[in-house]
């Protein structure tokens, strides 16, 4: 047939544009196929000890069983979907609860109350075997103000429990520390902590850091901040003896000038290129940002405007860079005003009802922020493992049914352009349904045989690919 362009042409045209798209997929590879932990948990480092996690559980397991002794409770207290329908006499309860114990997983999901009680299960499940994803032994805000000999004793002390830790296997998934700011003030605090503590750990461990070792760097606010510690970085793992490029790094994003700098542009890109690719993740701070945005203490909460827009944000300027992204915490404890083993049946009550609104804060918040696709945030007390494997579970299972009808669907048309009930779904959409399932399983809120529901295999599963899935089925 006859052509208007010659090869020749076509392929001066195409060389050039293969250089702009490689340099375009080079910042923008795609997300990270890693697992990101649903959160993390701060605690000042003058509490932390080896066995910090298990003790966290055990705390959140107390907390559960005292304000939401059963499902229904915590159902109501969450507004969980299907809550309106639980009985409230705890005879009738107990017959439902029976019921439901003795029936299959797909005679459950017909009933109402399937929901409530699979998330029961599964809280009480993930803190019993994994109730602390991520851990940071925090030298900045949850420290406090102390003197330079205590924080030089406090990163030692914290160095050897995580030493302790690692040979116990009794560390979280992920772990690591927050510095302090690299202000004037306190930059140099700052590198004396971070030194101290990795000195004293690899000299514990024989060279070792813990699995997914993070050095959180707080209120960040120029990119040469980010540099100097890329520079610390680089004599430590020299001076101790560390693998090139060990070091990796998040970064915070709770000033104003981190969503938009002098000139008027978001300067977010030139932290990361900064970093040297050490960066993996940027957290939001919720309470310095809305200080910063001059919002009174009252109303400093993580679904207030302003955070949204500086979600919104980061979240334009970083998408498909591979970078995590994190919201921040409700500061607001789930905690009774009341203490002591000899409460009154009234100081009990007063209790629940603070603890439950407190939770129901903290459950709309987690909620909010994974509405908005961000799949991490913050907790600051036991008690909140409650909320927070609640609000992840509820928001996944509530979804899976759909979720997992549209995917099969879209697999068996080996992704054509399709109609689901009423949704229109194109190739983008499936790797948004296989990331919502990945997600979903990382959390611990479906298992691998809840993902073959879809039509996947566990192999195509494990791919992370939705792109790469197609292709294999085609060349099958």
């Amino acid at each position: 047939m006859k052509r208007s362009i010659n090869d020749t042409e076509i392929t001066s045209i195409l060389t050039d544009l293969r250089t702009a798209n490689l340099a375009f997929q080079k910042i923008y590879p795609g997300d990270s196929a890693e697992r990101q932990p649903v959160h993390t948990v701060y605690g000042g480092a003058q509490l932390f000890k080896y066995n910090t996690a298990s003790y966290l559980g055990q705390s959140a397991m107390k907390s559960l069983k005292t304000y939401a002794p059963n499902f229904v409770v915590l159902a109501k207290a969450m507004h969980i979907d299907g809550h309106e329908s639980l009985p409230d006499s705890q005879q009738e309860i107990d017959s439902l609860t029976t019921k439901l114990d003795s029936q299959t997983e797909a005679e459950r999901r017909k009933e109402k109350a399937w929901l409530p009680y699979t998330v029961y299960k599964k809280i009480v499940k993930k803190l019993e075997n994994e109730p602390v994803e991520d851990f940071r032994i925090d030298f900045e805000d949850g420290f406090g103000n102390r003197t330079d000999v205590e924080e030089d004793q406090a990163a030692v002390f914290a160095a050897q429990q995580t030493a302790k830790g690692m040979a116990e296997g009794t560390l979280p998934p992920f772990i690591g520390i927050r510095i302090k700011p690299f202000t004037e003030d306190l930059k140099s605090r700052s590198i004396r902590t971070l030194d101290l503590y990795l000195t004293a750990l690899v000299a514990e461990t024989g060279g070792k850091l813990p699995a997914n070792f993070i050095v959180m760097f707080p209120k960040v606010a120029i990119p040469e901040q980010v540099k100097a510690l890329v520079k610390i970085f680089e004599v430590l793992e020299q001076n101790l003896q560390l693998p090139a490029r060990t070091l990796k790094m998040e970064m915070m994003v709770e000033t104003t000038q981190a969503i938009m700098d002098l000139d008027g542009t978001n300067p977010l890109r030139r932290f990361i290129l900064a970093s040297e690719g050490r960066m993996i993740a940027t957290h939001f701070g919720t309470y310095d940002y809305t200080a910063s945005c001059n919002i009174t203490a009252k109303y400093q909460t993580m679904d207030h405007p302003v955070c949204d827009f500086a979600h919104h944000v980061t979240k334009v300027a970083l998408a498909h860079t591979g970078i995590f992204l994190s919201d921040g915490a409700t500061n607001v404890m789930p905690v009774g005003p009341h203490r002591g083993e000899n409460l009154t049946a009234e100081q009990l009550e007063e209790n629940q009802i603070v603890v439950h609104r407190a939770w129901k804060m903290a459950y709309d918040h987690v909620r909010h922020s994974l509405w908005n696709g961000f799949y991490q945030g913050w907790d600051l007390h036991p008690s909140q493992l409650v909320v927070r494997y609640a609000a992840v579970f509820t928001f996944f299972l509530e979804s899976y049914a759909d979720a997992a009808l549209r995917l099969n669907s879209f697999m068996s048309k080996a992704a054509q352009a399709t109609l689901t009930s009423d949704i229109f779904d194109d190739a983008a959409t499936g790797q948004g349904l296989l990331n919502f399932f990945l997600r979903a399983l990382n959390s611990g809120a479906i298992s691998l045989e809840d993902i073959e529901a879809t039509g996947l295999t566990i192999e195509e599963i494990r791919t992370r690919s939705f792109f790469t899935i197609l292709e294999g089925r085609r060349n099958a």
